[in-house]
């Protein structure tokens, strides 16, 4: 009786539809072996910081310090209530 392989987990890149494992060394597969695949796309800083930066896309430098006013102004972020 062949042995059952476990779950494992691997981190991978979608390229040229194909599905390329970042290390090969970190999972254990026979060739030819059937897999399931369950895709959980991995957040990454760079990621964080291009949506963060595409916040402002568009927006003139006036804008973008009017939003940064607001975003800073204690007075703003909780209505009702005083700063301290």
């Amino acid at each position: 009786m062949a042995d059952e392989m476990r779950e494992q987990t691997c981190d991978a890149v979608f390229k040229d539809g194909v599905f390329q494992i970042l290390n090969p060394k970190a999972i254990s597969i026979v060739e030819g072996q059937k897999v399931r695949l369950i895709v959980e796309p991995i957040d990454t800083s760079e990621d964080i910081l291009d949506l963060a930066a595409s916040v402002y896309k568009g927006l003139s430098e006036e804008q973008i310090d009017e939003v940064e006013k607001l975003i800073l102004s204690r007075d703003n972020f909780f209505k009702g209530r005083q700063s301290v």
